[in-house]
């Protein structure tokens, strides 16, 4: 019996310790497809540094637009070129690797003109991306993982309408996830009401370009108190600290790797809601060497 007791304790204890690991382990997600010279989709995952990868962007979408994506220097959508996609999309997801599509952006022509246009919307994405059929897929047959809301223009309508529509499609199968890339003074001028909805997955909160609730070299009290904000009152499954992978990637909020890792990660930590990083971008990720830098202590 003794013997036993020793074993089931040293399980037990092993158990917590793994709990307790679990909880501080975070993951980094990364925006990749507006830099031909970023390498391919592909090779983004196999670096082994990212948990997500965002696809960016289908800036063209709403209001009875035909929506078109645009990967910059990757692949020409006009020409169906970006098809051959597929296959990388499918090497990140072997990998155990979440793979959305980025909706919005800094620039595009985006809004959603009424509830019933967001649905139209939902069910564009499901037949042209997600686990519906088409026959003209623009990223070819793969099924990405979920929808990202980089929404930073056009109004802030509708979006809780699009997330509703969209969240529905979990239940023909595979799940359906939703992120979003809120800017960090809150709640978010655009997607603040679609976050209410409790809908949201990952939320990696833009803490950049935003000096009110950015980090200042010495200083990370805006930054936390936001990040308090942000993970109390958004019902999100878990919260990305979104940055910039490089001081030339925004205007402002570039954290050195040496204070992101003693001052600020130790101080956000320890929410229960704390999901990892998020980077922009691909490209200047390449630049920097940021998540090779970072991973081991997110």
């Amino acid at each position: 019996m003794a013997i036993k007791s020793a074993i089931s304790l040293a399980f037990i204890s092993s158990v917590i310790l793994m709990l307790i690991v679990g909880i501080d382990a975070g993951g980094i997600a990364i925006y990749w497809g507006q830099n031909g010279n970023e390498g391919t989709l592909a090779e983004t995952c196999a670096t082994g540094n990212y948990d997500f990868v965002n696809i960016a962007f289908l800036p063209t979408f709403g209001n009875g637009q035909t929506p078109m994506i645009n990967l910059a220097g990757h692949c020409d959508p006009y020409s169906n070129g970006c098809t051959s996609l597929g296959s990388d999309i499918k090497s990140c997801q072997a990998k155990g690797i979440k793979v959305m599509l980025s909706l919005g952006g800094g620039a595009g022509s985006y809004y959603l003109a009424s509830s019933k246009d967001a649905r139209q919307v939902a069910t564009y994405l499901w037949n042209n991306f997600l686990g519906g059929q088409s026959s003209s897929r623009p990223l070819g047959d793969a099924v990405l993982d979920g929808i990202d809301f980089d929404i930073e223009g056009g109004t802030n309508q509708h979006w809780d309408d699009l997330a509703s529509y969209l969240s529905r499609y979990s239940t023909h199968g595979k799940k359906v996830y939703l992120t979003a890339a809120p800017q960090c003074p809150f709640p978010d001028a655009w997607v603040g009401g679609a976050l209410k909805t409790g809908l949201f997955d990952y939320v990696w909160v833009q803490f950049y370009n935003n000096r009110q609730c950015q980090y200042t070299p010495g200083d990370i009290a805006n930054l936390e108190d936001a990040w308090k904000q942000w993970t109390t009152d958004v019902p999100a499954t878990k919260i990305f600290l979104g940055l910039p992978a490089s001081p030339e990637a925004a205007g402002s909020g570039f954290i050195p790797v040496s204070d992101l890792t003693s001052q600020v990660l130790p101080a956000i930590k320890g929410s229960a809601k704390y999901g990892g990083v998020m980077l922009w971008s691909k490209y200047y990720d390449d630049q920097s060497g940021y998540s090779s830098a970072i991973k081991n202590d997110v």
